[in-house]
């Protein structure tokens, strides 16, 4: 998957506590991460952190673009990908715990003062629950598709969900997210190309095979770790036990938040445009031109333009 990477980079196992490590790629570091050295003068390095079911590896067509301005992290999370996979615990808020240690320490050990934070999905959650936790660690928040924002509503509208999504879910309630990947067996590779055509598309220009629906089903054909954690933070259709919109209003002000979003997104820009509306200076920017994987594309020339002007950040 990194062969078509560029810029030249590092890759390790960042060693935290309790045997654990995150899997690392860091660009325009010197030294390695894991040296534990102070930060050297100039930007704040930025941190990807990628949602759930995925790998440092789906930034390939970002790397390239967001490493010429300084340093750049990409790290497994905790319980996916190579990372280390604990177990987790079944108490919502003690899993997030989890996330929030391990990235800390990772921190830590990397000898990173501060740092921009670049979430997907999962990641957006956890680097919003970093931030409100550490936010004298955090220069910047870019929150790409955040998953777990707005909470259940009490009156779900079932009909807005697909037939076979609520039948599948009713079926794998008592299981993990992806459980059925690994019952597939055999067939899981051509089960992820078929449920999740739409990579091979937008990663058509760096790879004509099925090369990142395989390296998808790898990261999660392993024994489930942050997978189960992720399944006690969330109630049924994937709705977030802890809802991030209740607490996001207490990041301090004076740490930038933008929130990016596509146009075909299955997660929806409402909550960003609730969150503006007590925080005007928020930046929010709704990709078009038919992103629907908005990472692979919002560097990429994707169209659409801020509500509320960027600062604080080099990259966006």
């Amino acid at each position: 998957m990194l062969k078509s990477v560029k810029r030249p980079f590092s890759r390790q196992h960042v060693r935290i506590s309790n045997d654990n490590y995150l899997w690392t790629l860091a660009f325009n570091t010197l030294p390695l991460p894991g040296s534990a050295r102070p930060q050297q003068p100039g930007p704040p390095p930025l941190v990807l952190l990628h949602g759930f079911g995925g790998g440092v590896a789906l930034w390939i067509r970002n790397f390239d673009s967001l490493s010429g301005g300084g340093p750049v992290y990409a790290l497994d999370l905790l319980g996916f990908g190579r990372s280390s996979r604990p177990q987790f615990s079944s108490d919502p808020q003690e899993v997030e715990e989890q996330f929030l240690w391990a990235l800390e320490e990772w921190r830590q050990r990397v000898g990173l003062e501060s740092m921009v934070l670049l979430g997907h999905n999962l990641g957006g959650y956890l680097a919003t629950a970093y931030t409100l936790k550490h936010p004298h660690r955090v220069k910047s928040l870019l929150l790409v598709e955040p998953w777990g924002f707005p909470g259940r509503p009490d009156n779900p509208q079932h009909e807005a969900i697909p037939v076979w999504i609520r039948a599948f879910g009713a079926s794998m309630s008592p299981f993990n997210p992806l459980a059925g990947l690994r019952l597939a067996g055999p067939l899981g590779p051509m089960l992820v190309q078929t449920i999740r055509s739409d990579f091979k598309q937008k990663y058509l220009s760096v790879f004509e095979d099925n090369t990142v629906s395989d390296y998808i089903y790898h990261l999660n054909a392993q024994t489930p770790s942050g997978e189960t954690g992720f399944k006690n933070m969330t109630i049924p259709y994937g709705w977030a036990k802890r809802p991030m919109l209740e607490r996001v209003g207490c990041v301090q002000p004076d740490i930038p938040i933008f929130f990016i979003y596509g146009s075909r997104s299955s997660i929806h820009s409402d909550s960003g445009y609730a969150f503006k509306r007590d925080r005007p200076d928020v930046g929010i920017k709704v990709c078009g031109g038919g992103c629907g994987v908005v990472w692979v594309c919002v560097w990429g020339g994707c169209g659409g333009g801020w509500s509320g002007e960027p600062s604080g950040t080099r990259r966006v």
